[in-house]
């Protein structure tokens, strides 16, 4: 749980960030079941909140209920998002006060604070915490007494724990090995690489099955942050892999366990194209489109189980909460988005 003093030092971080680009989001009101009365609050330039525009789109309860589900699938992926890097920047997690909801409410395993030797890191892990600690905000705000509880959730770099899973899936580690996310500047950067490109394809595969226009349109906002944080990673592991190679072939390996995860296609991208040290700071499509992931094959990857029907493990050890918990598709049967 975080301490008063850690508590206030997020709320530092969040308001100088604030203050320092005259530009932030203030939302009030909750949605109603049946969406579509939402009220979103934007201020730009100054302290006075300008209203953003009436939902065009007022969708029928059926399809309200799916755009609830959507929000509440992203907000599974925003705590453990959140988590990680709150335990990464100031030694503690998020506010018990924001981690209640619908479903069972779980507890963090593992997490720390990184002793950052290098100044730039730390500042951009101090405001990727901040901007994802207001993701769950936001979102528990739009869905109001819809907002599911706070899974269950692993972040543990020992030897049986989420990060260290992944790293042996990736060929990282061998079997029985540890990765610890938490054990440098490196370590983090890689630990947050394997989130941040999950979190950019997930919003945008989950887009199109929006109607409510203002939900669309503020999925559409954190998709864009989302993406600035993964071009951010991606380009630090670069340049960082430059004078150590071995940063670019471990985040290849993760890139190769997401898709053996998420399907027989090829589309996840490492930080260098195949069989160059060009970089490859946007992991595109031969069109330049950043490619998507339907709810199964994010869940593949989060459960880090690639079999059909998984319904729990790996950084969400008792599955999410919500409609949208269950990767049913089996990874074989996807096609390339």
């Amino acid at each position: 749980m975080m301490s008063d003093t850690n508590y206030l030092e997020v709320m530092d971080a969040v308001e100088r960030r604030r203050t320092e680009r005259r530009k932030f989001l203030k939302y009030a009101g909750a949605a109603t079941a049946a969406a579509g009365g939402l009220s979103l609050l934007a201020a730009c330039g100054d302290d006075t909140p300008a209203p953003l525009p009436t939902p065009t789109t007022t969708p029928p309860p059926a399809q309200a209920q799916v755009d609830l589900d959507v929000l509440n699938f992203a907000l599974n992926l925003e705590y453990v998002e959140a988590q990680f890097y709150s335990f990464a920047a100031f030694g503690s997690g998020l506010s018990p006060a924001i981690l209640t909801g619908t479903g069972t409410q779980g507890a963090v395993t593992g997490g720390r604070q990184v002793n950052f030797t290098d100044p730039i890191v730390k500042q951009y892990a101090l405001e990727i915490a901040a901007d994802e600690s207001e993701h769950v905000n936001f979102l528990r705000t739009v869905l109001g007494s819809a907002a599911v509880a706070m899974p269950a959730i692993n972040i543990d770099g020992s030897a049986t724990g989420a990060f260290s899973q992944a790293a042996v899936a990736a060929g990282v580690v061998p079997k029985g090995g540890a990765f610890d996310p938490y054990a440098s500047d490196e370590a983090f950067l890689l630990g947050a690489f394997i989130f941040e490109d999950v979190g950019v394809t997930a919003y945008k595969g989950a887009a199109p099955l929006l109607v409510n226009k203002t939900y669309l349109e503020a999925a559409a906002g954190i998709l864009a942050a989302e993406a600035y944080h993964a071009g951010l990673l991606r380009t630090v592991l670069y340049r960082k892999g430059v004078s150590a190679p071995a940063l670019r072939t471990i985040a290849g390996q993760i890139s190769d366990a997401r898709d053996s995860l998420d399907g027989t296609y090829d589309d996840d991208q490492g930080i260098t194209r195949a069989d160059t040290t060009a970089s490859n700071i946007v992991p595109v499509n031969a069109n330049g489109i950043a490619y998507s992931r339907n709810t199964d094959q994010v869940l593949h990857i989060v459960y880090l189980n690639g079999t059909t029907g998984a319904a729990s493990g790996g950084f969400l050890p008792a599955g999410a909460n919500g409609n949208i918990k269950i990767a049913n598709a089996n990874p074989a049967t996807y096609t390339a988005a």
